[in-house]
């Protein structure tokens, strides 16, 4: 695991294809018969990208604090953003587009000093050698019109042939952007052993060693990816929790439950306070514009990142639940706890366990102190560490910060206490 991604906190997810053109949802639309197969491809005729500025975008990612991005180069449908020699199905050829789209996000994401990350799905749902294991009843769509193969059924020498096309786009990838992250999807379909994942990882890091890969890469993956929801418990090692800002991935007019920013600063607190990132998603329209409502929520997660930056970059997890009612996160020197409050604390704001002594608290962002003293303890059972509440005008909006400054490395009791 590169230390990048662990330190990164935030990252944007953009799912950008032929699917906006309409507003479908991304390959899923056709292989659940949302909509026919014929319309679901009739939008490659639509597809301009006429105001696609992957510079505006890169700016955009780095101004709310973003420090990495992940481009879906090619979703189920099997269409790639990029003039790709492995198979007929991309922007270049088949779209008023007319070109590549992903060598210019990786170039304005790296003038902007940011990570590249691009998806890729292992499955493809429109490559002739690429069967369904999908159950077809009698009289069905299959899900691709170009698949020769029954459905369920195996059929080895087309399956090597896929692996090839398959392998033969990921190395164009690897080779022609040197992306920081590979982002893998798709892979629910077969084993590991069917996908050839070790020797998909060899030809990666071969070609590039520092490539971090997602758990979607199943044995060979650095990193896990629950979505759209936190977990109660993070999982082991490193994670990034995939959300949207509204219902979903793609561009879809019709969806207008956007979460607001007090809820993504939530999402985003909860995540960084157990260690892991958080990857948010937005949609696109077809031409490359990115939603006027996905872009002002995440600018106002943005003004609350750079507002609390102390509390965010250059922090590990934070207390364990049942220490402080909200997330928080530790610095790196683990000498100081930030902690969030989501609401305006009516007295004062309680740490249970904490066996140092504390130095100051104050208010991250107006730089107010705070006064606090300690209630009970008994021998190794250390007593409650009350702090004030801060007075309305130290209140953020979305979440107030914390700093509290102990007098060494975090020391946490976590016993059951004297009978």
């Amino acid at each position: 695991m590169q230390p990048w991604f662990t330190d990164a906190k935030l990252g944007i997810f953009i799912h950008y294809g032929i699917y906006a053109v309409d507003g479908w949802a991304e390959s899923w639309s056709f292989y659940t018969g949302e909509v026919s197969h014929e319309q679901y491809m009739k939008q490659l005729d639509g597809f301009t990208a006429s105001h696609y500025d992957p510079r505006a975008w890169a700016q955009f990612f780095a101004r709310v604090g973003a420090q990495y991005a992940v481009l879906t180069t090619k979703h189920h449908d099997g269409v790639a953003l990029w003039d790709t020699a492995h198979g007929d199905l991309n922007v270049v050829r088949h779209t008023p587009a007319g070109r590549d789209l992903v060598s210019g996000f990786a170039d304005a994401l790296r003038e902007q000093g940011l990570k590249v990350g691009l998806y890729y799905s292992h499955s493809d749902w429109n490559h002739p050698d690429y069967p369904s294991i999908r159950h077809v009843e009698p009289g069905d769509e299959p899900p691709s019109r170009y698949s020769h193969a029954e459905p369920g059924k195996e059929d080895p020498a087309a399956w090597e042939r896929y692996l090839a096309y398959r392998d033969g786009q990921v190395g164009e990838l690897v080779d022609r952007f040197r992306p920081d992250l590979l982002w893998f999807d798709g892979e629910w379909e077969r084993t590991e052993e069917q996908w050839g994942i070790r020797e998909l990882a060899e030809l990666i890091l071969t070609g590039n060693p520092d490539t971090v890969l997602n758990a979607r890469m199943l044995g060979y993956g650095d990193y896990a990816t629950p979505e759209q929801g936190v977990p109660l418990q993070a999982p082991d090692g490193p994670w990034e929790l995939c959300l949207t800002v509204n219902d979903s991935w793609s561009y879809r007019p019709k969806d207008r439950d956007f979460k607001s920013v007090r809820q993504l600063v939530r999402y985003f607190t909860e995540t960084i306070g157990m260690g892991g990132n958080l990857l948010l998603g937005v949609g696109p329209r077809e031409d490359g514009t990115i939603p006027e409502e996905q872009v002002e929520r995440v600018e106002g997660l943005g003004a609350w990142i750079a507002h609390h930056s102390d509390a965010v970059y250059g922090t590990v997890a934070g207390l364990p639940a049942g220490h402080h009612y909200g997330p928080s996160t530790l610095s790196a020197d683990r000498r100081t706890l930030y902690l969030m409050c989501f609401d305006a604390p009516r007295e004062s704001v309680a740490i249970r366990g904490l066996r140092n002594a504390v130095r100051r608290v104050t208010v991250l962002g107006t730089g107010t102190e705070l006064d606090h003293h300690i209630t009970g303890g008994l021998d190794a059972v250390p007593g409650v560490t009350w702090i004030d509440a801060p007075a309305a005008a130290d209140l953020d909006a979305y979440a107030t910060v914390l700093a509290v400054e102990l007098d060494g490395e975090l020391d946490l009791y976590r016993g059951t206490g004297r009978d």
